[in-house]
């Protein structure tokens, strides 16, 4: 797969990656059409669309793209008696901006119960693989479309670094399981495919959906407690800002270096120094960033601004969760919490 990476890391040859993802996907069914069941993918009747229940023994199998979308399946799920195989496709740390499927991905897809996933530009690859799906039947939600009218559009504000686009259609803003709201709605519909999936532990499905939503909830309360009694009511992230869901939830401010899919990972002066000036001008005493180990913008908005003893505060955007993290127990309430932690400290 490196020469996928190496095209798209050429913005003039988009088209061209895009091309060759296709072809690649279509090579990957052809294979499966002449090896079928001896490949080791096992086909299933595609019984969803009907509303009846799997058959007795037959393990669900749910394919998520990213782990917001794992872990809320997990927890729907809960001691399910009936079983399932749930999948995680980015699972060691690749970014969704980055990600391209293995032989080994679009094989899971083709012949799942439930496919999860978000439906930005960043998965333009989906639409193929669904064409040519194995199980015509399988129950698909789409993340954005789900949301409907939610979906706020990429917005570049004062001083951030300009996005440039290939074409002239709206992009929309991806990162929609960064509102806890967002996740609530998009656990209910979740929950909904699987009692259709599975109707003889719908009751079940219903039960934990219900009290995971409450915790939602719960959570999203204690944002809107923590915003209602801070003294700042902006943030400035010398970074990508994949947080825009949040901060429109919460009523809060927001300037950054970058749009939240961008992947520059240099700065002008002209942007530095307007978010330095920023820094000035509100009074603010921390800078933030996402995830990663690169935060030398950040750093730099700091050394150029004249406050001093500025703090330079990480949020997690969860877009580099990893299967070990998984193991080792992070969950999508304890990032958020974490998170909410690290926005109490900023907003002080």
């Amino acid at each position: 797969m490196a020469w996928l990476s190496i095209i798209r890391e050429n913005g003039d040859n988009i088209m061209i990656m895009k091309r060759y993802i296709s072809a690649f996907i279509a090579a990957v069914f052809a294979v499966i059409s002449v090896t079928g069941c001896a490949s080791g993918m096992t086909q299933n009747p595609g019984n969803a669309s009907s509303g009846t229940t799997a058959d007795s023994g037959d393990e669900i199998s749910i394919v998520t793209t990213i782990f917001p979308e794992y872990d809320w399946v997990m927890n729907i799920l809960g001691d399910n008696p009936a079983g399932a195989k749930v999948s995680m496709l980015l699972d060691n740390g690749v970014d969704l901006h980055s990600f391209q499927p293995t032989a080994e991905d679009i094989m899971k897809i083709s012949d799942c119960d439930l496919f999860i996933y978000v439906g930005g530009e960043s998965d333009e690859w989906v639409e193929d693989v669904l064409e040519e799906a194995v199980n015509k039947d399988m129950i698909v939600i789409n993340l954005l479309e789900t949301l409907g009218a939610s979906v706020k559009e990429e917005e570049i504000v004062e001083g951030m670094e300009g996005h440039d686009h290939d074409h002239e259609e709206p992009e929309f803003d991806e990162h929609v399981w960064l509102s806890l709201r967002c996740a609530s709605t998009l656990t209910d519909s979740i929950e909904k495919a699987l009692e259709t999936i599975d109707s003889a532990n719908a009751d079940l499905y219903r039960k934990n959906a219900d009290a995971y939503i409450a915790k939602l909830s719960e959570l999203d309360k204690k944002y809107e407690e923590t915003v209602s009694k801070a003294a700042t009511k902006t943030l400035l992230f010398g970074d990508r800002f994949p947080f825009r869901y949040m901060t429109d939830d919460y009523g809060l401010d927001y300037y950054a270096a970058f749009v939240g899919c961008s992947a520059e990972t240099e700065a002008s002066f002209e942007t530095i120094s307007f978010l330095a000036n920023k820094v000035d001008e509100l009074d603010l005493h921390a800078i933030m960033t996402i995830e990663g180990d690169n935060h030398k913008i950040a750093q730099t908005i700091a050394d150029t601004a004249t406050a001093s003893d500025l703090e330079i505060l990480t949020m997690d955007s969860m877009q580099s969760v990893t299967s070990k993290d998984v193991d080792a127990g992070a969950t999508y309430l304890k990032i958020m919490e974490d998170n909410l932690a690290v926005l109490d400290k900023a907003l002080k």
